[in-house]
């Protein structure tokens, strides 16, 4: 990989993994489009590390209230009655054990399918039918939930839950959602929202509760993933130069995304990937582009 390839990829990286239209299939794409190699599942996974840091940053206040409250609560230390059984039931605490349990089974399929993911998924046909599926998953849950907080002719509004509504149910549906998104093409922030909007969630804490979930299972691909980072033709100094360039265009795009969805619909997203997918089933079909163009790294 050249030093050009990394900095495209790692812009691509850093504007992709936050909007629900799948970074991993976007580094594919943007891979097969421009016909160099396909970066593989092992630089996605480190240069989401990237990202993910910038997320930290971001939620810093959030995460440090969350991991505090949850320690508290496993050791049994607080002051007055917030300690022992009291420090559990806190709103914090509780998230930190939900982020836990949402974690579970990403990491489960992650293990198990570390092969599939690192060859047959990264096809160009299952990425083209995964982002039309998922567009239209995101387009209806995005217009049910417009549909709740307008109210209509005869109704009215009915209220949308927030995070301190979220009990052990919906965060392992939450997980599962999450899961998908070992497919290029589903999206993490992609699948995770639209179960969220579909569990009857904000926008707002839909995404919030998206970004703080996928903090562990991607900070533990991308070390996991460390060992392969700097072979086959992926060396080491791009790859970091990615997952440096992932960080700070990423960041801005959590600041942008957060203001958006207060006031507008996931629309946009909807149409875009729908129209993606099906320019690139067009493109495989009429045999401009390989469904296995560049080399798979291993």
């Amino acid at each position: 990989m050249s030093w050009f390839e990394s900095l495209v990829l790692g812009l691509v990286q850093g504007l992709t993994e936050f909007l629900p239209i799948s970074s991993s299939a976007h580094l594919r794409l943007t891979a097969a489009f421009a016909d160099w190699n396909d970066p593989g599942a092992a630089f996605t996974a480190v240069t989401q590390i990237g990202t993910e840091t910038a997320v930290l940053i971001y939620f810093r206040k959030d995460i440090a209230r969350i991991v505090s409250a949850w320690f508290r609560s496993v050791v049994g230390v607080g002051k007055g009655e917030r300690g022992g059984r009291g420090e559990r039931d806190d709103a914090d605490a509780r998230m930190g054990w939900l982020v836990i349990i949402g974690s579970i089974p990403i990491g489960v399929l992650g293990l198990l399918l570390k092969d599939a993911i690192e060859g047959p998924f990264r096809d160009l046909r299952l990425i083209a039918t995964t982002l039309v599926v998922m567009g239209l998953v995101l387009g209806f849950a995005d217009r049910r939930a417009a549909r709740d907080e307008g109210g209509g002719r005869h109704r009215a509004a009915r209220r949308r839950k927030d995070l301190t509504d979220l009990d052990v149910r919906d965060g392992l549906i939450y997980g599962a959602c999450q899961a998908l998104a070992l497919v290029p093409g589903v999206s993490r922030s992609g699948a995770t929202i639209s179960g969220g909007l579909l569990l009857g969630y904000t926008r707002e804490a839909a995404a919030r509760y998206s970004f703080l979930l996928a903090i562990p299972a991607v900070l533990a691909s991308g070390l996991f993933e460390l060992k392969d980072a700097g072979s086959g033709h992926t060396a080491w100094g791009p790859t970091v130069l990615a997952t440096v360039i992932a960080f700070a265009v990423g960041y801005a795009v959590i600041a942008w995304f957060m203001r958006f969805i207060t006031t507008k619909s996931f629309m946009p997203f909807v149409i875009y990937r729908i129209l993606l997918g099906v320019i690139l089933f067009a493109l495989v079909g009429f045999d401009a582009l390989s469904p296995h163009a560049g080399d798979i790294a291993s």
